[in-house]
C-alpha cells in the first residue's frame, strides 16, 4: 500500500469528526445538550479533530491533546455536551492508542482516557445516569480492546514474517556455502587430473627426445602428447573460474573413476546396503574429469540411499553408455526417513558436477516408495 494512503484516511476521518461536530453544534442536532458557547464548543471540537488527525503517528500525544481539550473546556463550563464532537473522538483515540501505542504508552494512553471519563462522570451534569455510564464506557472498552487485539495480532504476524525471512536468508547462505564448498572440491580434484596429464606430457616429450632418430616412435609420442594435452585443456577450461584452496596436500592421490565402482559397491554391500551394478552399452574410456564426475555421482547417490532411507531391500546402479552420452541411474526402494534429513549438500554437489559437463540431473521420490537419481553426461565423439 502506498505511503500517502494512511495519511489520507486519517485526514478524512478527522474531517468527518470536525464536520459532524460542527453540524451538531450549529444545526443543532438533538444530541447536543447542556448550555455552552457556540464558539468555545467549536474550538473544542477542532482540537479533538486535530488529535484524531495525528492519532496514528503519535497516539499518546493525540490522547494527551484530546484529554486537555476535554478537561479544560468542561472545567471552564463554556461548552455543550456533544456526542459526535466529544465522545466519538474519544472512542477513536481509545482505539488508536491501543492499536498503535508501543509498550507502556498503550496502557498510559488508556489510563488517561479512563481518567478523563471518570472526571466527566463526576463533574458534568447529565453523565451520571446508569444508562449513560454503561453506554459510553462500553464504547470505550470495546474500542480499546479491539485496538489491543489488532496490535497483538499485527505484532505476531510481523514476528512470524521476520522469522520466515531470517530462515530464508539462512537457508540461502547455507546453500551458497555448500555450492562454494563443492566447487572448491571439484576444482581441487580436477587440478589433480590436469596435473597428472601435464606429467604424462612431460614424460612423453622426454621420450621423444630420446628416440629422435626413430620417426615412428616420435610420432607416437607426439600423438600421446597431443591427446593428453587436448584433454587437459578441456578440463582446465571447465574449472578456470573456480576458486581453489591452496592447502591441497591431502588431495594429491590418484582420483577414482568408473573402473573403481566395483570397489565402491563392494564397500557399500559390506556396510549392509544391498547394491547391484549393471553396465550397458559399449564401455568407453572417459576423459579423466568426466570419469571422476561419474564416480562421484554414484558415490553420492549411494550415500543418500544409506543415510536417508529405511527398509531398503534393493539399490540398482545402472551405467548406460548410450551413444553420445553416459546415463547414470541409481534407484532404491526404501522409505524416506525425515529424521535423517541432511543439509542437501549431496544434491548440490551432483548438480554442480553434472552442470560442469553440460549434462542433466533429475532426482526425486518414486511413486509408492523409493528414490531415484538420474544423470546424463555428454560424451565426446569416440
Amino acid at each position: 500500500m502506498v505511503r500517502w494512503w494512511p495519511r489520507l484516511v486519517d485526514a478524512l476521518v478527522a474531517a468527518v469528526v470536525l464536520l459532524s461536530g460542527l453540524a451538531e453544534i450549529w444545526v443543532p442536532f438533538s444530541s447536543r445538550t447542556g448550555d455552552g458557547h457556540l464558539v468555545a464548543s467549536t474550538l473544542q471540537v477542532a482540537a479533538l479533530a486535530a488529535a484524531v488527525w495525528f492519532r496514528r503517528k503519535r497516539p499518546l500525544t493525540a490522547v494527551a491533546v484530546g484529554s486537555v481539550a476535554m478537561v479544560a473546556f468542561h472545567a471552564a463550563d463554556v461548552v455543550h455536551l456533544l456526542f459526535y464532537g466529544q465522545l466519538l473522538p474519544l472512542v477513536l483515540l481509545s482505539f488508536a492508542v491501543a492499536r498503535y501505542g508501543e509498550g507502556k504508552r498503550a496502557y498510559l494512553g488508556g489510563g488517561l482516557i479512563a481518567a478523563v471519563m471518570i472526571y466527566a462522570d463526576l463533574t458534568i451534569p447529565g453523565l451520571g445516569g446508569a444508562g449513560e455510564l454503561i453506554f459510553h464506557w462500553s464504547l470505550l472498552v470495546v474500542a480499546y480492546s479491539l485496538g489491543t487485539w489488532q496490535r497483538v495480532t499485527a505484532a505476531r504476524a510481523e514476528a512470524a514474517q521476520r522469522r520466515a525471512i531470517e530462515a530464508e536468508v539462512e537457508a540461502a547462505e547455507r546453500a551458497l556455502a555448500a555450492v562454494l564448498e563443492e566447487r572448491t572440491r571439484i576444482a581441487r580434484e580436477l587440478h589433480d587430473v590436469v596435473a597428472h596429464a601435464m606429467s604424462v606430457m612431460v614424460v612423453q616429450a622426454g621420450a621423444a627426445e630420446l628416440v629422435a632418430d626413430r620417426p615412428e616412435e616420435v610420432r607416437r609420442a607426439l600423438g600421446a602428447i597431443r591427446s593428453t594435452g587436448t584433454e587437459a585443456m578441456g578440463e582446465m577450461r571447465r574449472v578456470v573460474t573456480m576458486l581453489r584452496d591452496p592447502d591441497d596436500a591431502a588431495l594429491r592421490g590418484p582420483q577414482p573413476g568408473v573402473a573403481a565402482l566395483e570397489s565402491l559397491i563392494a564397500d557399500a554391500r559390506a556396510a549392509g546396503l544391498p547394491v547391484r551394478l549393471e553396465v550397458r552399452g559399449d564401455v568407453r574410456d572417459l576423459p579423466a574429469g568426466l570419469d571422476l564426475a561419474a564416480y562421484r555421482i554414484v558415490q553420492e547417490a549411494l550415500t543418500n540411499a544409506r543415510r536417508h532411507a529405511t527398509s531398503v531391500t534393493d539399490v540398482a546402479v545402472v551405467l548406460d553408455f548410450a551413444g553420445a552420452e553416459l546415463r547414470i541411474d541409481v534407484r532404491d526402494d526404501g522409505h524416506g526417513d525425515p529424521s535423517t534429513g541432511g543439509s542437501g549438500h549431496g544434491l548440490i554437489g551432483m548438480h554442480e558436477r553434472v552442470s560442469l559437463y553440460g549434462g542433466r540431473l533429475r532426482t526425486g521420490a518414486l511413486p509408492g516408495r523409493g528414490y531415484a537419481v538420474e544423470a546424463e553426461l555428454p560424451l565426446e565423439p569416440a
